[in-house]
């Protein structure tokens, strides 16, 4: 048994070798829509194993929304306080984003499941990827939510890094790069949806953490 269990150890550890390897180019690898699982190293509150959507990656920065941090707060009592009426399930939560303008709400939503079509003056919500969309803008949340769509999310704030730091975080193994996955954007079980990413590469999240905790690079101070 203990020599299964030694190779499986090593298994796993290879394959997070080569999964960190890969990120010695990691601008590439940046180019939104992508995932960002944060690595056990990361003791942060906000990101402690976090998975943050990354929506935009350039020289001058980067930034995301952390999507598996629902919190207390219903989507239908937020509104109630801008106005605005809510037609979707009462028991919708509000996300938490990340830590830059934390009362800065943004919805993301699945576009063609839309019915209500844009109001005078609506600003176009952005294209996030295929189908799916973006928008800060206060006449699209007030029209969304007549209507929303099965898959939807309301987040207040959002992940920022400046200049050249989400590459310096990366090569540090402080995030793992993954693609993008839908299921894992909407997932009904939030709670979950860090395991279900690091297992979605290939990995076993206990593994995981014994391999990042002893990596010639370290953790993060």
């Amino acid at each position: 048994m203990s020599n299964l269990l030694s190779a499986n150890s090593a298994q796993n550890r290879g394959a997070v070798c080569a999964r960190i390897s890969i990120m010695q180019d990691p601008h590439a690898q940046l180019t939104p829509p992508v995932l960002l699982l944060a690595t056990p190293q990361v003791m942060d509150p906000f990101f402690h194993k976090s998975v943050v959507f990354l929506v935009n990656h350039e020289d001058r920065g980067s930034a995301g929304f952390i999507v598996n941090r629902a919190t207390d707060s219903r989507v239908a009592e937020v509104l109630r306080g801008m106005g605005i009426p809510w037609k979707g399930p009462e028991d919708s939560r509000v996300y938490f984003g990340g830590p830059v303008q934390p009362h800065l709400g943004t919805v993301l939503f699945e576009s063609q499941e839309l019915s209500i079509p844009l109001a005078e003056g609506e600003e176009t919500p952005s294209e996030a990827f295929k189908g799916v969309r973006l928008s800060r803008d206060a006449a699209s949340l007030a029209r969304i939510a007549l209507a929303p769509p099965a898959s939807f999310r309301l987040f207040l704030g959002y992940a920022g890094w400046g200049a050249g730091q989400l590459v310096e975080e990366v090569l540090r193994n402080d995030w793992l790069v993954a693609p993008l996955n839908k299921e894992l954007l909407f997932t009904a079980k939030p709670e979950q949806a860090w395991e279900e990413g690091i297992r979605g590469m290939g990995l076993d999240p206990e593994a995981l953490a014994t391999w990042v905790s002893g990596s010639p690079k370290g953790p993060v101070n």
